[in-house]
This record gives C-alpha cells, sequence and structure tokens, in this order.
C-alpha cells in the first residue's frame, strides 16, 4: 500500500518533468533546428513572463487561495512601464512592478483583513486593473522609449541568455530557497494544508497569505514589464488568459488546488510544458499538415487544464490513505 501511495505521489508531482523531457525529443526528432540557439532562446525569451506570473500563482495556490487578476495585472503593468520608460530603465521597471504591487497588496488585504473569498476579490480587482489600463493608455497601445535603453530589458541578452529569462531564473531560485528552507515556506504549505489549525498554532496565517498575494501582484507587474520591454509597447488588452496559462503551469506541476501541496521547480516545468507545446505546433502550422491559429491556443489551454485536473484529482483518489 505504502509503495502504491509513494508511486502515486511521484507520479503527480514529477510526471510534468517525464512529459517535458518527452516532448522536447518528439520536437528534436522530428523537427529540423528544434533545439537550435535561436529557436531555443526564443521560447525561453517569450516564456518567461509567463513563467514570473507563474511563480506568485504557485504560491498563491499553495495557500489555497487563487488570483484570477494576474493577467490584467500584467497589461497595467505593461502600460505604466511604457509610460515612464523615457525616464530610462529603472523607473520603467519600478513603475511596471510598482503597479503590479499595488494591485497585490489591495488582493492581500481584501482576502485577509475583509474576509472576502480570493475568487471575489481577485476577480474584482481583474475587473479594475483593466479598466485603469484602459484609461491610462487612452484605449491603444503605448509605444515606449527606445532611446532609454528601457528595451534592454525584454530584448538584451546576457551573454547569450535572454535577460527576461535570467531574470525568471533569479526568481524562481529565490522562491525554491524561500519555500523549501525557510519558516515562510513552511507556514505556506500549512496553511493550504489547515488554515485553522495553522492559526491556532500561532503561525502568522493572515500575513504570509498578505505576502503571497502582494507577490503575486509584484510578479505579475514585473512579467508587464518585459511585455512591453520585448514588443515595444505597454499593451492594455494583453494578459487575456494569462491566469488561466499561470493556473494550468501550477497545477501540471503537481501543485493542489486545494492547498498544502506545491513544487516552485515542478511549477517551471509546467511553464516549460506549455511553452514547448505551443512551439511544437507552430512548427507543425510552418510543415503545413495543420492550420491553427492563435485563439486555438485558447482552447488546447482550457483542455489541457481539465485532463490535468482530471489525472490530479483520479491520482489523489487512488493514492489517498484508506479509513
Amino acid at each position: 500500500m505504502k509503495r502504491k501511495l509513494d508511486a502515486g505521489s511521484l507520479l503527480g508531482t514529477y510526471g510534468v518533468v517525464l512529459a517535458l523531457i518527452a516532448l522536447v525529443a518528439f520536437g528534436w526528432w522530428r523537427y529540423e533546428n528544434f533545439l537550435g540557439l535561436f529557436n531555443v532562446m526564443s521560447v525561453l525569451r517569450y516564456n518567461s513572463m509567463f513563467a514570473l506570473v507563474a511563480l506568485g500563482m504557485c504560491f498563491v495556490i499553495m495557500t489555497g487561495g487563487i488570483d484570477l487578476s494576474v493577467g490584467s495585472t500584467a497589461a497595467l503593468g505593461s502600460v505604466a512601464a511604457a509610460l515612464a520608460s523615457p525616464y530610462g530603465i529603472i523607473p520603467g521597471a519600478v513603475a511596471g512592478t510598482g503597479v503590479g504591487l499595488l494591485v497585490g497588496l489591495i488582493n492581500g488585504l481584501l482576502v485577509t483583513r475583509l474576509a472576502i473569498m480570493p475568487f471575489i476579490a481577485t476577480l474584482a480587482t481583474m475587473l479594475a486593473a483593466s479598466g485603469t489600463a484602459l484609461l491610462l493608455a487612452n484605449n491603444q497601445s503605448v509605444s515606449v522609449s527606445y532611446d532609454s535603453g528601457f528595451t534592454t530589458i525584454g530584448q538584451g541578452n546576457l551573454w547569450i541568455l535572454p535577460v527576461p529569462a535570467v531574470i525568471a531564473a533569479v526568481a524562481y531560485a529565490l522562491g525554491s530557497v524561500l519555500l523549501n528552507f525557510t519558516s515562510t515556506g513552511r507556514t505556506v504549505l500549512a496553511i493550504g494544508g489547515n488554515e485553522e489549525a495553522s492559526r491556532l498554532m500561532g503561525l502568522r496565517t493572515d500575513a504570509i497569505k498578505f505576502l503571497t498575494y502582494a507577490a503575486s501582484g509584484g510578479f505579475a507587474g514585473l512579467a508587464g514589464v518585459i511585455l512591453a520591454s520585448q514588443f515595444g509597447a505597454g499593451q492594455p488588452i494583453e494578459g487575456v488568459g494569462w491566469e488561466l496559462f499561470a493556473i494550468a503551469s501550477v497545477v501540471v506541476g503537481g501543485t493542489l488546488l486545494t492547498g498544502g501541496v506545491g513544487s516552485v521547480g515542478t511549477t517551471l516545468a509546467g511553464v516549460l510544458l506549455l511553452g514547448i507545446l505551443f512551439n511544437v505546433l507552430n512548427f507543425e502550422n510552418g510543415m503545413g499538415w495543420i492550420s491553427l491559429s492563435a485563439y486555438w491556443q485558447s482552447v488546447i489551454r482550457g483542455a489541457f487544464l481539465l485532463v490535468v485536473v482530471v489525472i490530479q484529482a483520479r491520482l489523489m483518489t487512488r493514492t489517498a490513505p484508506a479509513g
């Protein structure tokens, strides 16, 4: 019985890594230049935004919460960064990340102080952030300054590595250390496991939950900075469906939607799995075997998330101890 429990747990946690390896092997076998430097760096550069959003979402979900506002927050962050980009790299980055942090702080207050359900609280801030982005941008894209060096954040390289990928890698390294080697990380998992028991044990549940929502907003804002810098414009209508991508990446990485169990490393594997899946579809489009528009990505994300949640639920049912 214990062996079955261990096998199911390992499959639920590390199955995403095996799937990622299999997908990369398939791409290498089928497509020329799939593992070429240009394609690999392009995938890392583009998916760094989703990686940052998924990292914040991972910590929120591990507490048993949800953050639906990350996509709109990233769009708002991109507009704020674009507006501040003429003043330089640092002002642009601070502006975009700062507005994201502000949205996260509001989410944290709504959830912890006013005891509003995370779904409702973050739905409200999602709508508010989206409307604010449109107002600031006058319902159009906001061009960034190319003279201030701001575009280096999204388009530059550190040696051969894209700057956005380096930023995401540093964020994940810090997130992994926080989760696995600090009391804060243990408290995050304890809250998701049983919030009331954690509170009775004297853990600072409200403070930690507040910090997770603040971090989620900050990472979404930083993703918006990269978005504006990478594409040369703040885009108020961008970010639609990003929350779905983030949730799918987190869940496929083995983090339970009910909280209490999660991993930063496998969340990153989930981001890469989805990113490379769409890269494979692009290669297939190029070969002429299929013809899928960008809108199909949302359909695939939704179906993929549904399949993963069903599999996760089955694994949890089979590995749950009797009695």
